[in-house]
């Protein structure tokens, strides 16, 4: 199988020895789980697209400090190729600005949430479990870094995973789009520098208690192989 990733943004540069960028870290963990994988990468940022929709097998969307709703011509154009995947019901994997961008592109709504920031380790609990879940409890444990939040969600999308904070966090459209809040490619190493990082725009108390929560360890090569069943499905 071969995975289009769509890099949306770039790592800090001093953060870049330790974690990579953002296509790295999803290499890192599907690679992982299916060494056979092959990866592209385009800095859709920069105005990079394949030539051919049909050069791979799926898409993934990555995270992005940017906002969907942000005046930048990128957005739009990574916007309007959405569509057209989801026209062709190719398939595609959005995460955080991902899962909010496939949203937004396909007739919902993003915000900034006044609930304010979500950081470190949060928990999502599935209402249903879909074919490509694991069947193994319905609670999952992710990392998350957003203050934006999909208030309307895609026409036809099912939601199928939240929280008391985030209600909206695992979705799904048709048999072709699968969408997560969460972040299962960071570390928690990654979540601690990006909190530092954001101290003070996210508040102390928020800090804090998203510092606390990487006692605990996330699920991401659960929430990986999620990912990859869904894919082969």
């Amino acid at each position: 199988m071969k995975l289009g990733i769509l890099k949306t943004d770039a790592v800090r540069p001093e953060w870049v020895p330790g974690y990579g960028e953002y296509p790295d870290m999803f290499m890192a963990l599907l690679g992982r789980l299916d060494p056979q994988l092959e990866f592209r990468v385009w800095d859709v940022e920069e105005g990079e697209y394949p030539g051919d929709i049909d050069e791979v097998d799926a898409y993934l969307i990555t995270g992005s400090k940017s906002s969907v709703y942000d005046d930048k011509p990128w957005i739009g154009v990574l916007m309007d190729f959405v569509r057209e995947l989801n026209r062709r019901e190719k398939k595609i994997v959005g995460i955080c600005f991902g899962h909010q961008l496939v949203a937004q592109a396909l007739g919902g709504k993003v915000e900034k949430s006044d609930r304010g920031w979500g950081v470190g380790l949060h928990t999502h609990t599935f209402s249903s479990q879909p074919d490509w879940h694991d069947k193994s409890g319905p609670g999952f444990d992710v990392l998350v870094s957003h203050q934006d939040q999909v208030v309307q969600n895609a026409v036809g999308a099912e939601v199928l995973a939240g929280s008391d904070f985030c209600e909206n966090a695992v979705c799904q459209v048709g048999d072709h789009i699968l969408t997560f809040q969460g972040h299962p490619e960071f570390v928690p190493g990654y979540s601690r520098e990006i909190m530092e990082y954001r101290r003070e725009q996210i508040g102390e108390s928020v800090y804090a208690s998203g510092v606390a929560s990487l006692a605990k360890e996330p699920e991401s090569e659960r929430i990986g192989r999620w990912i990859l069943n869904f894919l082969r499905s």
